[in-house]
C-alpha cells in the first residue's frame, strides 16, 4: 500500500468520501474560541447523518450533511449540535489510490481550520 495522497476534485466528490471516523491531526485557531468544543475535539466521526463529536472532557452528538454553493459546487459540512450549528468549507480533499487513507481540510467562519486524518 502507498501512503501517496491524491487531491481529489472538490466539485465532483461524492460526499461519502467525508463520512467516516476522523482524528484531528491539526488546527489553527485564529479569532475562534479556544474553549469551544470543536477547538477542543480530538476526533469526529461523520456517521449516516450522525456526527460524534469527541474532546477530552466531553463527547458532543449531532447530526451533519453536506451542502453545495450554487456557482461553484463546492461543498461544505453543515455540523449540527444540540447548542449550534456550524459551516465548514471543505479546503481539500486527499485520498490513497486505493481509498485506505485520507486527509481532510476544513475552513470554519470562526476562522478555525482543522485538518483531519483518517488511517
Amino acid at each position: 500500500m502507498s501512503d501517496l495522497l491524491f487531491d481529489v476534485n472538490l466539485q465532483q466528490v461524492p460526499d461519502d468520501y467525508l463520512a467516516g471516523a476522523w482524528r484531528i491531526a491539526h488546527r489553527v485557531l485564529n479569532r475562534a474560541d479556544p474553549a469551544s468544543p470543536l477547538a477542543q475535539a480530538t476526533n469526529l466521526d461523520l456517521g449516516s447523518g450522525q456526527l460524534v463529536l469527541e474532546a477530552p472532557s466531553l463527547t458532543e452528538t449531532g447530526s451533519w450533511d453536506v451542502q453545495r454553493d450554487e456557482l461553484l459546487n463546492r461543498p461544505y459540512l453543515r455540523l449540527n449540535f444540540p447548542s449550534e450549528e456550524l459551516r465548514a468549507l471543505v479546503t481539500r480533499l486527499r485520498r490513497t489510490a486505493d481509498g485506505a487513507r485520507s486527509q481532510l481540510n476544513l475552513y470554519f467562519s470562526s476562522g478555525l481550520e482543522m485538518q483531519l486524518d483518517r488511517p
